[in-house]
């Protein structure tokens, strides 16, 4: 495990959980878009459930790399997916948001990887 991998794999929970907490607090910067993309209310809680616990899988991951895999796959599809919806609601300006917040996780995966 490489100094690079754990402050990366730090940094992509970090900015994970704080995407959920984000979403549990009712950040207007955040929930207002996720209703201009059309993103069903009733999905907010459950969205933030997933980034919480992708956040946490990833620090599980530094002590069993299973479960750091399992939730950068999870976080990465999960971003994906935030692109998706994004570029489907037409607002091409906003997908430097989930990108920011994918890069990291993605990075960890690779590094990961490469270790």
């Amino acid at each position: 495990m490489t100094t690079a991998y754990v402050i990366v794999t730090v940094v992509g929970a970090f900015m994970a959980a704080f995407s959920a907490a984000s979403i549990f607090f009712r950040a207007k910067w955040v929930v207002q878009p996720l209703a201009d993309y059309g993103v069903p209310r009733g999905w907010w809680t459950p969205l933030g459930v997933a980034k919480a616990a992708g956040a946490l899988g990833l620090i599980a991951g530094l002590w069993v790399p299973a479960l750091g895999v399992a939730a950068g796959i999870g976080l990465v599809l999960y971003f994906t997916g935030a692109v998706i919806t994004v570029l489907r609601a037409h607002w091409p300006s906003h997908v430097a948001f989930p990108l920011m917040y994918l890069a990291p996780v993605a990075a960890s995966l690779v590094l990961g990887f490469a270790a």
